[in-house]
């Protein structure tokens, strides 16, 4: 009897394969067509998988399952790198929980589109065209054949600075009397948070025990600040091995409207918090100018806090609003609405108080269309604050100074808290967890794809102009 005809090995083969194909075929269409929407879906997806892990037994330290709305608040505070908690990060989650916040914290701080184009190297070894034009609006490179090596640069350039970071913090917690794991573990935590601009803790009582420790607050403020101006910032002052004659645009504009928001804030800081009895009053000039300095770097996306945020002055409390909101520098662990959208429009209104028809910055024209996106982007942030803000509002009593101020560290991933989020009901935690989401891939996305979507018209239409103020 003959036996039954066997189908041919590559046929046996390519059906369990074809799967994996269509898989792949599904991914690199929706990273040529739109690296944005997949960065998207994959930020859902990543978040997603933290909210499942951190709700296991094994990642609290009790051994309890971590209810949903706690688990998906962290996950996604510590995806899109803000930093703001609902429960003692040191307190309560286990070791296990503790590694998977500082994984979620390394995976978001890569970034919306550095992040979609690393995946379709991986799945294709290879960038379509339009990925590479996203990646290279998000890098700001000059050429497409740079994206590739850029992206690995990318990563070796985090992977570096956390690296040296981490040093520099080991030895000092060993000189205050943590043991080497315990040294080791907090100085790799600390990095990695500081870079990312995250704001995440490893001690229950947070930077409280080292508020006067140079050799502890510099380091991080260092590490907060590099990782605010963006990596295309990072790779230019590398290249040109920190010499201005060849930094663009861009760099330039990052670096100008940094310094002076640090210089601002500080001062700003100091004014209002100098005399205040609840902060900073009963310490010396160098600690109180010190204490300044820290909290103008953390108010545009660090997080790190050395005093409660409610015991500040109600003014302090105000202009550190307005600096989280203006956030650090684009395709950066920083959010907000990015210093170079601050730069655009404030060269703009200097252009039209001028009577002049280019804005101009350090003898480079600016184009109408980056205008036309910062604009975009500033009121598309002031919409979700303005949304999320009356949304809290309606599910708790509370007035409008501490919503506001913890919905503005929610969506500029900043993490400063004034203690409302842990009181927040199951319905105003996911609010601010939407909202630090939309905050964190919310204008990055608009803006490359306004960036990408410009078009010329085949006709004009006569010109009208409305009477404006």
């Amino acid at each position: 009897m003959a036996s039954p005809q066997q189908p041919p090995l590559q046929t046996r083969q390519r059906r369990p394969l074809g799967f994996v194909a269509a898989g792949r075929d599904f991914i690199d269409a929706v990273a040529n067509s739109s690296p944005a929407r997949l960065a998207l879906i994959v930020f859902s997806l990543v978040i997603l998988v933290f909210t499942a892990l951190l709700s296991l037994p094994a990642a609290s330290a009790s051994g309890e399952v971590t209810p949903l709305h706690d688990a998906m608040f962290t996950a996604v505070s510590a995806v899109c790198v803000t930093g703001l908690t609902v429960v003692s990060t040191a307190a309560y989650w286990s070791v296990f929980g503790q590694v998977l916040i500082l994984v979620a914290i390394q995976v978001g701080g890569l970034g919306i589109l550095t992040m979609a184009s690393l995946l379709a190297l991986a799945v294709n070894r290879r960038l379509g065209v339009r990925g590479k034009l996203i990646a290279q609006e998000g890098m700001n490179t000059g050429r497409l054949g740079e994206v590739g090596s850029l992206l690995r640069i990318v990563v070796a350039t985090t992977v570096l600075i956390e690296l040296a970071l981490a040093a520099v913090l080991a030895p000092r917690f060993m000189v205050l009397g943590e043991s080497p794991g315990q040294a080791i573990w907090h100085a790799v935590f600390y990095s990695i948070s500081s870079f990312n601009n995250a704001g995440f803790t490893p001690h229950s009582d947070g930077l409280v025990p080292y508020e006067n420790d140079p050799w502890i607050l510099i380091p991080l403020m260092l590490g907060v600040f590099i990782g605010s101006l963006g990596f295309p910032v990072i790779m230019v002052l590398l290249q040109t091995r920190l010499r201005p004659r060849g930094w663009n645009l861009h760099t330039k504009l990052t670096l100008v409207v940094s310094f002076i928001l640090l210089g601002a804030g500080s001062l700003l800081w100091a004014a209002f918090e100098w005399f205040n009895e609840r902060t900073i009053a009963g310490m010396g000039v160098g600690e109180k100018i010190l204490h300044a300095i820290f909290a103008s770097v953390m108010m545009r996306s660090g997080g790190f806090s050395l005093v409660e945020m409610a015991d500040q002055d109600a003014s302090t409390l105000v202009i550190t609003d307005m600096l989280m909101f203006a956030g650090g520098g684009s395709a950066s662990t920083a959010g907000g609405i990015k210093v170079t959208t601050i730069a655009v429009i404030f060269l703009a209104i200097i252009a039209e108080a001028r009577g002049d028809t280019d804005v101009r910055a350090f003898a480079r024209n600016i184009p109408a269309g980056a205008l036309r996106v910062a604009i975009s982007v500033v009121m598309l942030g002031a919409t979700m604050v303005a949304v999320a803000t009356l949304a809290l509002l309606v599910i708790t009593d509370e007035t409008l100074q501490p919503v506001l101020f913890e919905v503005i560290s929610a969506f500029a991933t900043v993490g400063l808290s004034v203690g409302l989020s842990p009181e927040l009901p199951p319905a105003g935690k996911y609010v601010l967890a939407a909202t630090m989401f939309a905050g964190r891939v919310g204008t990055i996305t608009l803006a490359a794809a306004l960036a990408l979507r410009q078009r010329k018209p085949l006709y004009h239409y006569p010109e009208e102009r409305p009477i404006i103020g």
